[in-house]
This record gives C-alpha cells, sequence and structure tokens, in this order.
C-alpha cells in the first residue's frame, strides 16, 4: 500500500512539474532559438521547419502567424532596455537606426496581441511613413499623451507590446550579435 502511494504522489508530481514547466514555457514565449538585441527578442526559425515544440504550441494557442523565414522576423519587446516593464502612462522613447530591410513595420499591441485602441487610431509606423533626421537615425515617442514628431499613442493602457517586423531582411539565423543588426534603444523617460 505504501508503495503504492509513493508511486502515485511521484507521478502526480512528476506531470504537475512538467504541465507547469510546458504552461510556462508556451505562455512566457520562452521557445528554444530566441535571438536577443538589446530589449528586443526574435525566434527566426518560427517560421520555418525547424520550428521547436514549445515555439510550435505557442503559435497554436496564440493563434499569430509567424513570418516565413524568407519573409523576415518579428522583434518582441515588452520591456525597454533597463529592464522596466511598457507602461502606458509612461513614456519610452525608441531612438537609433534598424537593420537593413527593404521594409518594416512597429506596431504596439496589448498584451493579448489586440491593437491598442486610441483617440487618433494609430497603432504603428512603417518604414516610409517616419520621420528621420540626415544620418538616417529616428526616434518615436511612445506615450499617452501627443509628442512632436513621430509619437504612438499608448491609450494609457497598464501593459503592451512593441511588435518590430522586418520583410526581406537579412536578419536570421546566423545573426547573433548586435554588431551585425542594430536594433532601436529604448528608454524610459518620464511617467505620469
Amino acid at each position: 500500500m505504501r508503495l503504492l502511494f509513493g508511486s502515485c504522489f511521484a507521478l502526480i508530481l512528476a506531470a504537475a512539474i512538467g504541465l507547469g514547466a510546458t504552461w510556462l514555457t508556451i505562455t512566457r514565449g520562452v521557445a528554444f532559438g530566441s535571438l536577443t538585441i538589446g530589449a528586443w527578442t526574435a525566434w527566426p526559425k518560427s517560421g520555418s521547419v525547424d520550428i521547436d515544440p514549445y515555439a510550435r504550441a505557442t503559435i497554436a494557442r496564440t493563434g499569430e502567424l509567424p513570418l516565413g523565414t524568407g519573409d523576415g522576423v518579428a522583434f518582441y519587446a515588452r520591456t525597454d532596455d533597463a529592464g522596466n516593464n511598457f507602461d502606458g502612462r509612461c513614456t519610452f522613447i525608441i531612438s537609433g537606426a534598424t537593420p537593413a530591410a527593404r521594409y518594416w513595420t512597429l506596431t504596439l499591441y496589448d498584451p493579448d496581441g489586440r491593437l491598442v485602441a486610441n483617440t487618433i487610431d494609430r497603432h504603428g509606423f512603417t518604414s516610409a511613413e517616419i520621420l528621420r533626421d540626415i544620418e538616417g537615425r529616428f526616434t518615436i515617442a511612445v506615450a499617452p499623451r501627443a509628442r512632436p514628431g513621430n509619437w504612438l499613442p499608448t491609450g494609457g493602457i497598464e501593459r503592451y507590446i512593441l511588435v518590430w517586423r522586418f520583410y526581406d531582411s537579412p536578419i536570421g539565423v546566423a545573426t547573433r550579435t548586435a554588431k551585425e543588426a542594430p536594433m532601436p534603444a529604448i528608454a524610459r523617460r518620464a511617467c505620469s
């Protein structure tokens, strides 16, 4: 009887740990083969046949359609470069240059993957509409109140995610350092 109880307890404990680790991996986006540059993280293999099972499960759970390896790559940011979570009541500044790409988009989503509602109905920027200085660098203010220049309104939500998609770009599995693919810096300026 004692052996049966011990075996059942060990089986239940192992199942709880295994299922808990899988749930944590799928819900937190901790897939294998990630590429991190600053605060930006991408999973270049998620649109290929080499996708890992956890990334496949995450895609099945969220219903998000990943970019194919030949199409481009999507980078996600949930924090600034210092590790501060994005807060829609604060002002975050994205500045710098982007890696080489024929076209890119920057979009603001809530944690559930929906576009963030705001008064001017602006949800992102594209490489074709961004204002740049003479060196090709840009600054984007992600803030609840209007800012001059490139302003992306947060609508004052508590948390959000930034997704930067690069189309027809050499960034991929072989890119491993920030020197090869410079990503814009993200810094928190002020909170209201």
